[in-house]
């Protein structure tokens, strides 16, 4: 059975953790997975956005020619 560890064990422990640079190459791959996460469902909403100005009779061109800046856009709807 394994011994409990002391406050001061444990205060320990995390700073030998914090310093280890296996830690931090975790930690470099985690942020680039949640990055990677994150860039896919702002793109998953984008795609839905799009379909909703598609079937309102947006697109790309109709978009242009109203010629309203992306600020008054955002305003707008």
């Amino acid at each position: 059975m394994k011994e409990k560890m002391t406050d001061a064990q444990v205060d320990a422990e995390i700073a030998r953790l914090q310093e280890s640079p296996y830690v931090r190459l975790a930690e470099k791959e985690q942020r680039i997975r949640l990055r990677r996460k994150k860039y896919m469902y702002q793109l998953r909403w984008l795609e839905k956005r799009g379909k909703q100005l598609a079937e309102q009779g947006f697109t790309l061109e109709s978009l242009k020619a109203l010629d309203i800046s992306d600020e008054e856009m955002d305003d707008a709807l």
